[in-house]
C-alpha cells in the first residue's frame, strides 16, 4: 500500500448531506487533528472546498501507489477544470 500523506475516504452516507456528497465516491481528506477529536473528517466535498462531515459517514481506504497517483492527477485535472 501506499505511504502517502494523502488520505482518502469512500462516502457511505450522506443523509444529512445529498448535495455535498455522493455515495461510493471518493474524496480526499484533509488532516484535522481537532477534528478528528471530536468524530468529524474534513474533506473536499462536491463544492470543491473543504468542510467537516461525521467521519462515519466515510470509510478510510488505503490504495496502491499506482491507484494514489491516478487519484492525485484526477482531482489535479478536476480542480483545474473547475477554475
Amino acid at each position: 500500500m501506499a505511504k502517502s500523506s494523502q488520505r482518502y475516504a469512500i462516502c457511505v452516507d450522506n443523509t444529512d448531506y445529498p448535495a455535498a456528497l455522493e455515495l461510493r465516491k471518493i474524496y480526499r481528506v484533509i488532516p484535522d487533528a481537532d477534528a478528528a477529536q471530536d468524530g468529524d473528517l474534513r474533506v473536499i466535498d462536491e463544492s470543491g472546498e473543504d468542510y467537516l462531515y461525521p467521519a462515519d459517514y466515510f470509510v478510510i481506504v488505503d490504495f496502491p501507489a499506482t491507484a494514489v497517483r491516478a487519484l492525485r492527477k484526477s482531482f489535479a485535472r478536476e480542480a483545474s477544470e473547475a477554475r
